[in-house]
């Protein structure tokens, strides 16, 4: 067998991070070292391969062609070797699994079921954390992500956890009163708690047919859990995300007042890098909350 030409190993770190953020100055705040030691450990790979992988002026770098092209073999092979790492040394089966996710649906759907995933793996811990912001999974130390969107994820693999439907709901206070709500005409002598993140009343109430009911008055919540919990308290009437208040609904606190809903235009989504699967404890946390969508659905894939 011919011996194999390979780069100076040590470098590829530095050069991975510099190609990713297009920046010498982030990788080395990345990787822990300086500027200058990344400059010198892409300067030795370029000269031990005998090509430029960086076009470089006074206030940035970026990649050549070449560069580019050896970007993604190196990020896949480095990829593969941490995946190769956690195999070897037993992480991909327990320890700690880091979950991002939307704080509305953490807080409304995902945290009240984990308690089950817990009782069946008492072997991997949970971490939750809740940003808008989509995961970079190669650094800020995401497992897999439930993200709120079309389902377009370039390099990314993704599984359809839940559609959406809107409509409103309320406390079963408000069907009392001096004006209950019977029609959807009688929103206009309630409170209209609104969700700024996602679908407003005004785009419900138009396709509803809905005429003299001012859609813009009533407090605004950012994240969806505070508008539900308004309507909880009775303080309004929201626009529910079936997603989100069908555990409200169950319960009680929540009432549907009307039957008209309107399908969401975006879904939730579990997603994840494709050799995430290859751990198994990311595998299974996939089959656990898949198999949770389905008992949602009484049974439908």
């Amino acid at each position: 067998m011919a011996r194999r030409r390979l780069p100076p190993l040590t470098t590829l770190p530095s050069f991975e991070a510099a190609a990713r953020h297009l920046s010498f100055s982030k990788a080395a705040d990345e990787l822990g070292v300086t500027h200058g030691a990344v400059s010198r450990a892409i300067r030795h790979l370029e000269d031990s391969i005998g090509v430029p992988l960086f076009h470089r002026s006074t206030r940035m770098v970026s990649l050549t062609a070449t560069g580019a092209a050896f970007a993604v073999e190196v990020r896949e092979a480095i990829d593969r070797l941490a995946s190769a790492t956690e195999l070897a040394s037993g992480q991909e089966a327990t320890g700690v699994l880091s979950i991002s996710t939307l704080d509305s649906f953490a807080a409304k759907w995902l945290v009240p079921r984990l308690f089950r995933f817990r009782r069946a793996h008492s072997d991997i811990d949970i971490r939750v954390s809740t940003s808008e912001a989509f995961a970079d999974f190669r650094t800020d130390g995401i497992d897999i992500a439930i993200r709120h969107g079309n389902g377009r994820y370039p390099g990314l693999a993704s599984d359809l956890l839940v559609k959406e439907n809107l409509f409103p709901v309320c406390s079963p206070l408000l069907l009392a009163g001096p004006h209950p709500l019977h029609s959807p005409a009688d929103l206009a002598f309630h409170t209209l708690i609104h969700d700024e993140f996602h679908i407003d009343w005004a785009t419900w109430l138009t396709s509803a047919g809905i005429q003299g009911v001012d859609p813009h008055q009533g407090p605004k919540f950012y994240a969806s859990a505070l508008a539900v919990q308004a309507a909880v308290m009775g303080e309004g009437v929201a626009l529910g995300r079936s997603a989100l208040v069908g555990d409200d609904l169950a319960s009680g606190r929540l009432i549907r007042p009307f039957t008209f809903s309107l399908p969401a235009e975006l879904a939730f989504y579990l997603v994840y890098p494709p050799r995430a699967l290859q751990r198994r404890k990311v595998a299974r946390f996939r089959e656990w909350i898949l198999a949770e969508v389905s008992a949602d659905a009484g049974g439908a894939p």
